[in-house]
């Protein structure tokens, strides 16, 4: 007999990685409407995409899926998240249960010029000392989740293009 309340458990996405990757997001735990997609960021409210758009230059929002994870890779950013897998009511990092984390030196081993990792929110930035052991600088971002309504999408833009800028990414002012 199985419990009616036990989440069952949910897998995350491969990587979005080259090896001339020099910069990655690492998010936390794909949320419902990505699992629905399989898609990374596909709830129509999170930043993210846009973020990448303003920083990096459009079309990113109205391209198919595999075509903007190309477009971010030929400007040098990858995508991955810090759990492989987990059980999860919803989309709340914190309804995240028996979290299994991805295997963080990957990144350096696919990707080694890589030069920052940008963690996509608290949850993310959990693993932090373990981004910053790899020898990259690592930073945290506010997510760019529409659950963090603390900031609108000017304050955190202007946040994450500095990250970039400062790692020599991105166009000079969002």
């Amino acid at each position: 007999m199985s419990d009616a309340h036990a989440s069952p458990e949910l897998r995350a996405f491969e990587p979005v990685l080259r090896a001339d990757t020099r910069a990655v997001v690492l998010g936390s735990f794909p949320g419902v409407a990505s699992l629905e997609a399989a898609a990374y960021y596909a709830h129509p409210r999170n930043q993210f995409w846009p973020i990448m758009a303003r920083i990096f230059g459009p079309p990113f929002p109205e391209l198919p899926w595999p075509e903007r994870y190309t477009r971010l890779l030929d400007c040098g950013v990858g995508l991955w998240d810090i759990y492989g897998a987990c059980a999860r009511e919803g989309s709340l990092d914190s309804a995240i249960r028996n979290p299994q984390p991805n295997d963080l030196g990957r990144l350096t081993r696919e990707a080694p010029g890589l030069r920052l990792i940008v963690h996509n929110g608290a949850e993310s930035a959990r693993r932090i000392g373990e981004t910053r052991a790899l020898g990259v600088t690592a930073v945290r971002l506010p997510s760019t989740s529409p659950a963090n309504a603390r900031l609108d999408l000017e304050a955190k833009l202007e946040r994450w293009a500095e990250a970039f800028r400062q790692a020599g990414l991105g166009a000079p002012t969002p």
